[in-house]
């Protein structure tokens, strides 16, 4: 299955996701209303479509001789979301189930689809696995669970459907995001020489965006008895808010000798959200083990702060994705 579509592929993740897609020689459409722009480089296989999941017939037309879609869109974190909630739920959730009979129906052989380890909640649960129930804080979080059972309702054989659950992602992309739990507490060490901590004890898996490369491009490889019809946790390090904050401010301090000191303060906090997940299923079925830590990543973003890669990273509305959406609605 060489030719593969992205939905979303010129965010986060896709922009780090594409490029070694075609270095591995297939062919790839990026899907993707750019929102958040769009820093891909032109390539032969690639084929960027600026354009809405909500526009049946221009997705239709994208379908067209693709093998494996990988749906990535959708309003990411809870702040963007709550920003036009009747706009984050007609692209979370409203457009899914078109999506994928879409897909289906356009010939497309394996859709896998994006979900998030958030829709478990809380949970005191030593080990959250996939069949643990679901316990949404947020209408992010319910929404992208319900999306799942929409998806497997169209499997069949010649439909291959896999549902992941990926941890919070850190590190490096050329797309950078500074709303995310490690990329937030880094940045603010590097440039203000403090971390704020919301709370700290809330528990939160993290990945590291290289092994989420690493694992979609196994969802594209992996043979159909392996995952048709299935649900996969993938998280590496479950730690504290707390305990990354520490990580992140020892990390920096070697990097950046000259600092001498970073303050770590803590305030109150209403995001409850905490739980410790499980990813030993897809190491049993698929082989698959992360390779890269949160410690790695803290060490990505301080290169590229020493290489001069961002732009007043504190305010720079393209880092943060509420701040996007909103230039993008008053535009």
């Amino acid at each position: 299955m060489k030719k593969i579509l992205i939905t979303g592929g010129a965010g986060y993740v896709g922009t780090r996701l594409t490029p070694q897609l075609l270095e591995m020689g297939y062919h790839v459409t990026v899907y993707d209303i750019q929102y958040y722009g769009c820093c891909l480089q032109p390539h032969p296989n690639l084929r960027i479509i600026k354009s809405d999941i909500r526009d049946k017939a221009a997705f239709e037309k994208a379908c067209n001789s693709i093998d494996v879609a990988l749906h990535l869109a959708c309003i990411s974190n809870d702040p963007s979301f709550a920003l036009d909630e009747g706009l984050s739920k007609s692209i979370n959730y409203d457009c899914f189930e078109s999506l994928v009979a879409t897909a289906k129906n356009a010939g497309v052989r394996r859709f896998v689809y994006c979900s998030s380890s958030s829709v478990y909640g809380v949970s005191d649960k030593s080990d959250v696995k996939e069949d643990h129930p679901l316990v949404p804080l947020t209408l992010y979080n319910k929404f992208k669970g319900m999306c799942e059972p929409l998806l497997f309702k169209h499997k069949s054989d010649d439909f291959e459907c896999v549902a992941i659950r990926p941890a919070t992602i850190c590190g490096y992309s050329p797309r950078i995001r500074f709303d995310l739990s490690v990329n937030i507490l880094t940045n603010h060490a590097v440039v203000s020489s403090a971390i704020k901590v919301l709370g700290g004890t809330q528990l939160r898996p993290n990945l590291h965006i290289q092994d989420m490369c690493d694992a979609y491009k196994l969802m594209i490889e992996a043979p159909a008895d392996k995952i048709h019809g299935q649900t996969f946790n993938i998280g590496y390090q479950n730690r504290s808010i707390g305990e990354l904050a520490e990580v992140v401010r020892d990390i920096v301090l070697r990097e950046f000798s000259d600092k001498g000191h970073i303050d770590i303060q803590y305030e109150p906090s209403d995001d409850l959200r905490s739980y410790h997940i499980n990813s030993d299923k897809i190491k049993e079925t698929l082989g698959f083990v992360p390779k890269h830590t949160v410690e790695n990543a803290v060490e990505d973003i301080c290169r590229a702060f020493k290489e001069k890669k961002f732009t007043d990273s504190l305010n720079n509305t393209a880092y943060f994705n509420v701040l996007c959406l909103k230039q993008s609605r008053a535009a």
